[in-house]
């Protein structure tokens, strides 16, 4: 690469509107071949001593992006920007590339646990719900007899005692503290991976890559927050907030499903572009 446009100069002749715009170009023409030419710290010296005195216009005031270019470049261009070459070590690895999808599909059956779990938890209230009504409905059917006299039976004993039966069964199994609990790991795993994963991308990079996964898992964190917040409301017995986390959880399973085949093409580049550890 010819790099002469380092010691051109802009004709003083042309206009004051074409000398900014000439100036412009030459200075990004100059990055470009500096970027190329010189490692990060001389290419910082180099910059720093360009002269941007023929960047002005007729009245001797400097033109911004001439002096805007050539002074940010070192704050653009720095080293950490670039860390492409093993500078993290086993950072930027195989296997901590990896983590990210292997505790993502981890996190995704988790959550259809956790979802399970859930509906198991609102059965038992529903089953509450329905035993009462159950009781009420026999208690209003059955013939009046005398007081302390044993109640007849009824055809709704059976189903009543059925219900008891399946209801006590569930709350056995503690299934609301479970929930809680898985619920909580999924937090906060899921937010730690979804930072997790973008920041090696960048180690190993030097870029991140916005598209749909990435915009996907930004979602996903938000409707992690949005459902956890919901939760002092629905311990209060607000049916409304229940119905939310319920959906803000079944949109983010969706969402995680919907997430596997780009997950998959990133992980094969991960195969392809990287090495143990």
């Amino acid at each position: 690469m010819q790099c002469s446009l380092l010691s051109g100069r802009v004709v003083s002749a042309l206009p004051s509107k074409a000398r900014w715009i000439k100036s412009t170009q030459r200075h990004a023409a100059t990055t470009r071949c500096l970027a190329v030419a010189k490692p990060s710290d001389e290419l910082s010296k180099e910059m720093s001593n360009i002269d941007v005195s023929d960047a002005s216009d007729s009245n001797g005031v400097v033109m911004p992006a001439a002096v805007a270019s050539t002074l940010l470049y070192p704050l653009v261009m720095s080293d950490p920007a670039l860390a492409i070459g093993r500078e993290y070590g086993i950072v930027e690895g195989q296997i901590f590339s990896l983590m990210h999808p292997a505790f993502m599909f981890f996190l995704l059956g988790a959550s259809l646990y956790a979802g399970y779990l859930g509906f198991q938890w609102r059965r038992v209230r529903e089953l509450g719900t329905e035993i009462k009504g159950l009781k009420a409905q026999r208690d209003a059917s059955a013939p009046k007899s005398e007081e302390g006299a044993e109640r007849p039976a009824s055809p709704l004993d059976a189903t009543i005692a059925s219900l008891e039966s399946e209801r006590k069964d569930l709350i056995g199994q503690k299934l609301n503290d479970k929930h809680h609990n898985w619920g909580s790991l999924i937090l906060g795993l899921g937010v730690l991976m979804a930072i997790a994963g973008p920041c090696n991308t960048f180690l190993r990079t030097g870029k991140l890559f916005p598209g749909p996964h990435l915009y996907a898992g930004a979602g996903m964190v938000v409707l992690w927050a949005m459902a956890a917040a919901l939760v002092p409301s629905m311990q209060k017995g607000n049916d409304a907030a229940r119905s939310l986390h319920i959906g803000f959880n079944a949109i983010n399973i969706g969402l995680f499903l919907w997430q596997v085949p780009t997950g998959l093409e990133i992980v094969a580049k991960v195969f392809q572009f990287t090495t143990l550890p």
